[in-house]
């Protein structure tokens, strides 16, 4: 066992004595740990536009703050009354808290209000209404060019553009199941809007979705009287998918073209990106089977197809995620990113499709682009090469080759480019160190500490929580998260708690403050629990061999690391083998089912909320990727299917899903139920009315509360 790191701030930080000290509560553990118990941050603080200068809110005084370069002196620059006087001026009602804001340029931000967008200008303090149409309750997704000021917005199905003069109605699709301007494939592929300015703001790209052939799926709405059922299109693995176009439109003309992506329909149009002059458009276009990537260049003018610039392959899956950057300073070379030497990297191509550098390499991953400096000569990324649970922030010469890191210690930086591209604004954080927000020069000196957060549990009981390693069976690292109770006896057994995830795209433990986890750990440390967290093969941020090792075989790669974990708990003489406990949440519920049915003799209780039960009743992108189709895959299908496993079940397992969940439908959890009337096996049951895929807000609480009393009660 290697051990990483060893969090000592919960054990040695604070004034107060241990006799002092307090005990967390559930609502602090659950409900405050991402407000008044999160290390302290500034909120809205963001570059301004056009210069080197940042702001924030001061929200105790409800007041914008502005530091200038090159000593970023903080001084007041307005405040929530003086915007609230100017509103009255012109008879709007007031705000009741500093507004969310976006700098325009370096004398004016903007912010929406009642539907309407208004602007400030800090020279002269004085308000101005940027946009008077009220574009109606229903308009949603509104899209602002940075050039223009156009305004893109949907009304339920349809898209509409605001030119500054009046509404433009951009498509008139009567079918609910035709989808204008909203993001597709449901949301994979790094896909998160459905509409796309062009540089200068004078074309529009947008998504048009055809779901007509998508099976509808019910979702009721229980508070209504009948209850009320809610079609939504829920595509499953195998079966027919939407079918996507990407339409242009000319805001001059008032004419929309669409774009000639060719068939079969059913692909994936990915990662959209503008050339710098306006004339094409490009797509990542994605097979359906997920094996083939084409990076392919249209007319903007015409929609036709003009060429591919390359292709990518591999014989399990390409994972596009980010689209082409183009470089400032030369409008014919792009960078792109891609998995195909097995981790994430950077290359330099030309138009023509021509490589010219992989400008990053090595068993490690590129995880954000940062941008380019001002000359276009440079560009900035962020990776993990150090470890894979740590971020660092770096330069890259595009001449030479070079490459600079640009932070130091070891955490998690995530770092913001100015404007001017002078600096950058790092946000640092690891297990020893809440936060600390700077400012640093090209060189990487450290010109200004904005913000240093205090110990946010200085004052509570809290244990010692450890980071390290372990191997598994093909020797491969696996990170390892513990916590144990404040005072804990080597000489003691104490029950575990094991809490996982397990599956592609999410990476829980990383050198960030409390590792990473929840503060209802700690909560359940206090209370005479070990807790423990283990990121298997299939999780991110570790290569394409990694994440991969799981294909067509979701729950058996990742199970076996589990069982690494586990086996490595059951070794120290301090955890009691036959009180341990399971908790696992969407494929992390996958994962506490298929535990509990396929190692039934290792876990005296569980709980799994959101559960994937059956991956044919899963959505297709995500599903197919990972799992081929339900015909081409049989045995996997089968083997994974948790309802095939039932009969071993032996301990206390409890479902929770909520009612309205449009991501594991609630239909997973009611074929488990039905299968353990059937082989008479006895489980327990709640459900969330109401609620989606993930149970947030004020109720957060009882959810876990209800977690942890199972526990209590079983272990």
């Amino acid at each position: 066992m290697k051990k990483i790191v060893l969090l000592f701030s919960f054990l040695a930080c604070g004034q107060l004595s241990k006799s002092q000290k307090k005990f967390l509560t559930m609502e602090e553990a659950v409900v405050k740990q991402r407000t008044t118990l999160a290390p302290a941050k500034l909120v809205q603080l963001m570059w301004i536009e056009n210069s080197n200068n940042y702001s924030y809110v001061d929200t105790a005084k409800n007041t914008l703050i502005i530091a200038t370069a090159p000593d970023f002196k903080q001084r007041p620059l307005v405040s929530l009354a003086q915007i609230n006087n100017a509103l009255a001026a012109k008879n709007f009602k007031p705000e009741e808290k500093f507004p969310e804001i976006q700098w325009k340029n370096n004398f004016q931000f903007s912010f929406e209000k009642d539907k309407k967008l208004f602007g400030w200008n800090i020279n002269t303090n004085e308000i101005s209404v940027m946009s008077s149409r009220d574009f109606g309750e229903d308009a949603e997704n509104m899209d602002v060019a940075e050039k223009t000021n156009y305004i893109a917005f949907d009304v339920k199905n349809n898209l509409c553009v605001y030119n500054g003069k009046e509404i433009i109605k951009v498509t008139d699709d009567p079918l609910e199941t035709i989808v204008n301007g909203r993001s597709v494939h449901r949301e994979e592929f790094g896909i998160s809007k459905g509409t796309f300015w062009s540089p200068s703001g004078n074309f529009l790209a947008f998504y048009r979705m055809d779901e007509s052939m998508v099976t509808d799926y019910p979702i009721i709405d229980w508070t209504s009287r009948p209850a009320k059922n809610k079609n939504i299109k829920y595509p499953m693995a195998g079966d027919k998918s939407h079918e996507v176009t990407v339409g242009i439109f000319n805001v001059s003309t008032v004419k929309t073209i669409f774009l000639n992506t060719g068939e079969p329909k059913e692909q994936y149009l990915t990662n959209i990106a503008w050339s710098p002059d306006e004339k094409q458009i490009y797509i990542a276009v994605l097979n359906r089977d997920q094996n083939l990537l084409k990076l392919n260049c249209y007319n903007a003018a015409t929609g036709n197809f003009e060429k591919t610039l390359f292709e990518e392959r591999n014989e399990k899956y390409v994972h596009p995620m980010n689209p082409m950057e183009f470089l400032p300073s030369n409008p014919n070379q792009f960078i792109w990113q891609s998995e195909r030497d097995g981790y994430n990297h950077l290359y330099l191509y030309s138009v023509d499709g021509k490589l010219i550098k992989q400008i990053t390499r090595g068993n490690w991953v590129v995880t954000s682009f940062g941008g380019f400096n001002a000359e276009g000569t440079k560009a900035f990324f962020t990776s993990n090469e150090e470890s894979p649970i740590t971020r660092n922030f770096y330069l890259v010469d595009l001449k030479k080759f070079n490459v600079t890191r640009l932070t130091s210690g070891e955490g998690t930086h995530t770092a913001i480019l100015s404007s001017n591209k002078n600096y950058f604004m790092d946000d640092f954080q690891s297990t020893a160190t809440p936060r600390e927000i700077s400012v640093f020069n090209m060189e990487g000196k450290n010109v200004s500490l904005i913000k240093k957060s205090e110990n946010p549990l200085a004052e509570f009981q809290l244990g010692e929580m450890t980071i390290f390693t372990i191997k598994n069976s093909s020797s491969d690292d696996l990170f390892c998260r513990l916590y144990k109770p404040e005072k804990f006896d080597a000489d003691k057994k104490y029950p575990a708690i094991v809490y996982l995830y397990g599956g592609p795209n999410v990476q829980l433990i990383n050198n960030t403050w409390n590792g990473g986890g929840d503060l209802w750990f700690q909560y359940m440390a206090e209370r005479g629990f070990v807790v423990f967290t283990l990121d298997s093969r299939g999780s991110s941020n570790r290569g394409l061999s990694f994440e991969q090792s799981t294909f067509k075989h979701l729950g058996t790669v990742e199970m076996e690391d589990q069982l690494a974990g586990i086996s490595f708990l059951k070794k120290q003489a301090y955890v009691d083998s036959s009180r341990m406990g399971l908790f696992g949440w969407s494929f992390g519920g996958f994962l506490t089912t298929s535990m509990m049915t396929r190692h039934p003799e290792i876990f005296k209780a569980a709980v799994a909320g959101g559960p994937v039960i059956d991956w044919s009743y899963y959505e297709v992108m995500y599903t197919e990727r990972y799992m081929d189709t339900p015909e081409t895959n049989m045995e996997g299908y089968f083997e994974s299917n948790v309802l095939n496993h039932i009969d071993n079940l032996k301990g206390k397992l409890m479902l929770i899903h909520g009612t309205q969940d449009p991501v594991v439908v609630w239909q997973h959890s009611i074929l488990f139920l039905k299968a353990c009337v059937e082989k008479k096996k006895q489980v327990d049951y709640f459900v969330y009315p109401g609620y989606e895929h993930n149970i947030r807000g004020k109720d957060r609480e009882h959810l876990y509360q209800k977690v942890t009393d199972y526990f209590l009660e079983n272990l």
